[in-house]
């Protein structure tokens, strides 16, 4: 498989927003169980099921076998290699230094409320 091949891939993954908040429940609480993640989502498991087989196929998620249970783990690595490919050393710490201040700013504006 080819370099944009495999971002196509993710970029297809982290298109759906099902997915998307499927990585953010990993990622707060890595290792579990694919039924704890379907719990929180208001679908069948045979549609979880084809979210993570997207998400596996992207290398986004990596499943561990634990018995009759699957594991599962958020791998980064397939987003920084994007991040990479279109920042370099100099422009991505400004990147994160603009993107501290907008987090900052969206905070305080819900403080606000």
């Amino acid at each position: 498989m080819t370099t944009n091949e495999a971002m196509d891939l993710v970029f297809h993954a982290l298109a759906h927003e099902t997915r998307r908040e499927m990585l953010d429940h990993v990622k707060t609480a890595p290792g579990q169980t694919v039924g704890k993640l379907a719990a929180h989502f208001d679908v069948s498991r045979i549609t979880i099921l084809n979210h993570l087989k997207v998400l596996e196929e992207a290398g986004l998620i990596i499943s561990e076998k634990d018995g009759r249970s699957r594991r599962l783990y958020l791998n980064l690595v397939p987003i920084q290699m994007i991040y990479d490919r279109w920042t370099d050393e100099y422009s991505g710490y400004w990147a994160g230094r603009l993107t501290s201040i907008k987090y900052a700013a969206e905070k305080a504006a819900k403080e606000r409320d």
